[in-house]
């Protein structure tokens, strides 16, 4: 092929210089025969891709198709059910809720209802009107000085520097718009987060707006920071389920000086936050952590966020919750299915439990200890429709956030490039050509729309069930079918247990073997 390049190359000079003897404009032809022949060439002697060397020219399209892949999949292959990682259904439903548009789906169904995991809920023939308005929440248990009265449907954390300044002020104003919580993620509380919008400050493992110079938890610098107004609740990032066991990743071309200086790092270098806490090591010291906050806070609602994975663990701080009497306001569950954070394949793949079987394996653990009453449980992962919210809800969740719900209702197009700092919508990096494109005056009114449209979705759907409020919800409202002729309810997918039972050691032989083993196993010293 390289010969047969050369030679083809060679003659077209040779004819080039003949027939321009007779017929001079056919120099024009060189303006672009030149450039190909160079790009040829250097395919030709460049010695790292074999396609390339072995196909001069033509082997380019290898590469170019590998490029536009996405796109060529999202806009002409992909289903309205089969894309990744969120189907084209979903992404619809938002953007028109977002929009303010027609939401309604015509001619039916477009789903195979016998498939396996299809889900559904069953209806009432006595109907009830319920007020959108009204769907809140109180979180704050009583050792809680100022609880706070959160709405059931808020923004998940993302931190500024992962998204745009413009996409932060956006969220954080429609957060305001439509009274909701807007959580910081673990980057810290920027500039573009104070837009009025309440807020939830997220501590991860690089303390970042509360670190010591050597990386350390900052006790004055957090109490500081927690008296602002702004800020209702306070969360302690343990994981999360784009990586759990990893810490959170930030690329150095997206760490501009203003990030920086947020943060306390260095311009232009990645930002690789530590796997674990250096402020706790284990059950015992994350409740004495969780105890430290509420008191520097003023008594806020403090709470934890994890990605379920060894139930031992969280099985021991729920027993030191018992012996200490100290208690978090709040726990928020991640479902091991990844989410906006940039992660290895391996950790987004392979990590961590389910968010469903995370969910309920909280929400019993807690029941099972007498603790559920005193806790309130958020849920974050792959939320985009009211009936999401209500299967969470179902299995025991008293609030639901949502991250990339929201990023879609800014304007994502799910490019998949958010690790890349080349998010073309402005989104998902700190490139100000990029970052222009977001107009923060229209886009925060389709993040209050879309959190307004979904809450009267979900008001809908328990009216039709005949409830009136959220806490009516039960697990075996929710069906899901497993194969052809087998339908189970959550409650028989995942049990309930009885409250307290887990106080009495007489009824622990009654727990399945799996779980019996996580409580033998259980340290509330360590992790």
């Amino acid at each position: 092929m390289l010969l047969i390049f050369h030679g083809v190359s060679l003659l077209l000079f040779v004819a080039i210089g003949v027939v321009y003897l007779f017929w001079p404009p056919v120099i024009n032809s060189l303006f672009l025969f030149v450039p190909v022949y160079l790009i040829g060439l250097m395919d030709s002697i460049q010695n790292k891709q074999a396609v390339r060397r072995n196909f001069p020219l033509i082997g380019n399209l290898r590469y170019f198709f590998e490029l536009i892949r996405p796109e060529l999949q999202q806009y002409f292959v992909e289903s309205n059910h089969s894309g990744r990682p969120i189907p084209r259904e979903f992404r619809s439903v938002v953007y028109q809720r977002a929009k303010g548009q027609l939401e309604s789906l015509p001619f039916g169904t477009q789903r195979d209802v016998m498939s396996e995991g299809h889900e559904w809920i069953q209806h009432s023939m006595n109907p009830q009107h319920v007020e959108d308005t009204e769907l809140r929440v109180k979180i704050g248990g009583p050792q809680c000085l100022k609880p706070y009265s959160a709405s059931i449907f808020n923004i998940s954390a993302m931190s500024y520097g992962a998204l745009s300044k413009n996409a932060i002020m956006a969220l954080n104003k429609g957060a305001k718009e439509a009274q909701f919580y807007h959580n910081t993620g673990e980057g810290g509380i920027s500039p573009y987060h104070l837009q009025g919008g309440d807020l939830v400050w997220q501590i991860g493992t690089g303390y970042f707006g509360c670190r010591t110079k050597d990386g350390n938890f900052c006790e004055k610098s957090f109490a500081e920071k927690s008296q602002l107004e702004q800020v209702k609740m306070i969360e302690i990032k343990i994981s999360q389920g784009a990586k759990p066991g990893k810490g959170g990743f930030l690329p150095g071309s997206k760490v501009t000086q203003e990030i920086a200086d947020i943060r306390g790092l260095e311009i232009g270098k990645d930002v690789i936050s530590p796997a674990k806490h250096t402020a706790f090591s284990g059950p015992s010291s994350l409740i004495n952590f969780i105890q430290k906050l509420r008191e520097l806070s003023g008594g806020k609602p403090i709470g934890f966020k994890f990605c379920v994975g060894r139930k031992s663990e969280f099985i021991a701080i729920c027993k030191e919750m018992v012996s200490k009497q100290i208690f978090p306001d709040f726990i928020t569950v991640d479902g091991g299915e990844g989410g906006t954070g940039a992660a290895p394949l391996e950790f987004a793949n392979s990590v961590g439990l389910p968010l469903d079987e995370g969910l309920a394996f909280v929400v019993d653990t807690l029941e099972g200890f007498d603790l559920k009453n005193q806790i309130k449980v958020i849920t974050a992962g792959k939320v985009f429709t009211s009936f999401h919210m209500l299967s969470k809800l179902a299995l025991g969740a008293d609030v639901v956030n949502s991250a990339r719900g929201m990023m879609l209702a800014l304007g994502c197009i799910q490019a998949l490039k958010c690790n890349s700092n080349h998010c073309p919508v402005g989104v998902a990096t700190s490139n100000p050509q990029l970052v222009r494109g977001l107009n923060v005056n229209d886009k925060y009114l389709r993040v209050a729309r879309y959190q307004q449209q979904t809450i009267k979705a979900f008001s809908d759907l328990i009216g039709a069930m005949g409830y009136t409020d959220p806490s009516q919800l039960k697990r075996e409202d929710v069906f899901r079918r497993l194969s052809d002729g087998v339908v189970k309810s959550y409650e028989e997918l995942f049990p309930s247990v009885k409250k307290g039972c887990y106080l009495d050691s007489q009824d622990l032989p009654e727990i399945q073997t799996e779980l019996l083993v996580a409580f033998k196993m259980a340290k509330q010293d360590s992790f």
